[in-house]
Order: structure tokens, then C-alpha cells, then sequence
């Protein structure tokens, strides 16, 4: 996430981080949000039918090197989680203190409450 945010004031671009939590009804700002984050959304689900036809589109529309890209990305933060997840590792309080705003706005905390039933 904090690189999410740390990318776009890089580059200069204005985006809506909403966008990955389902909570935006507008553009992100994102190139290709709504492929990217259904690619990724199909993945998180395991749903493959639904992956499949992400994987086709993402390939279609931006070509085998971006398809690559977007797995290579979902593949990371699908390990990081996993990792962080199984071995108990908690937000450093530097991380919490950085992330605080952004982690209010989309409300991610809420996952927390939940990670636990």
C-alpha cells in the first residue's frame, strides 16, 4: 500500500487508492484499472474461470510482457502476505505510523477484525 501511494506521487500521477478495495465508483487514475484489478481480484478468489478470462483480456488489451508483469505482482504480494500471515510478523510501528492515514481512507484495518472468524 505504501508503495502503491509512493509510486503514483512519484510519477506524478493523481490516483484514488479506493480502487483497491472496491470502495471507488469512478476512475482510479490507474491505466487499465479495471483489468489490472480484475486480474488480480480473480486471482485473490481463486475463481479460475474468472482468472482466465482476466488472463486473456490483460494479454489482449496490453500484450504477453504486461500479462507477465501484473502475475509477477500478484504473485509477490500473495507470498509477502502469506509469509507475514504464517509467521506472526506485525506492522513495525514506523510502517504504522506512515500507513495510518491511508490505512483509515480504505479502511484496511477492518480486514484485521475479520482475519481472525
Amino acid at each position: 500500500m505504501a508503495l502503491l501511494r509512493a509510486s503514483g506521487e512519484h510519477s506524478g500521477e493523481d490516483v484514488d487508492l479506493n480502487a483497491i478495495n472496491g470502495a471507488l465508483d469512478q476512475a482510479s487514475g490507474i491505466a487499465h484499472d479495471t483489468i489490472l484489478i480484475d486480474f488480480a481480484e480473480a486471482f485473490a478468489l481463486s475463481d479460475q474461470a474468472r482468472l482466465a478470462a482476466a488472463r486473456q483480456t490483460l494479454q489482449e488489451t496490453l500484450g504477453p510482457a504486461a500479462l507477465a508483469d501484473a502475475a509477477g505482482v500478484v504473485a509477490v504480494f500473495d507470498a509477502v502476505v502469506k509469509i507475514a500471515d504464517a509467521t506472526g510478523i506485525p506492522l513495525e510501528d514506523a510502517k504504522a505510523a506512515a500507513t495510518d492515514d491511508v490505512r483509515g481512507d480504505l479502511g484496511i484495518d477492518a480486514f484485521r477484525d475479520h482475519a481472525a472468524d
